[in-house]
């Protein structure tokens, strides 16, 4: 299973974090603000539209079955998720 570069990279994390995760904890990880981000900046548009484009690659990993959820939304967080074994042998094989 081809994983693209994003899936990949979001995959590892929650797989290292070796427990229940809401994936977008991890969206300023892997797109962190430039110091002073507000919304006045000239990159906040850009950086607005990636942190957006992370809730994609999240449902992408959630449809193909590469996570699970194990805990689900209740208003006042997201889901947790795991990874599944389809998951970590995509990672595996993607050599990550």
């Amino acid at each position: 299973m081809v994983l693209s570069n994003d899936e990949r990279e979001l995959l590892k994390l929650i797989v290292q974090a070796g427990r229940p995760v809401w994936m977008s904890e991890y969206f300023p990880v892997l797109n962190p603000a430039e110091p002073g981000m507000d919304e006045n900046h000239p990159g906040h548009e850009a950086w607005t539209e990636r942190q957006m484009a992370w809730y994609g690659v999240s449902i992408s990993l959630w449809k193909r079955g590469l996570v699970r959820v194990v805990v689900p939304a209740d208003g006042s967080r997201g889901d947790l998720v795991e990874p599944t074994g389809e998951g970590r042998a995509a990672l595996a094989a993607a050599g990550a």
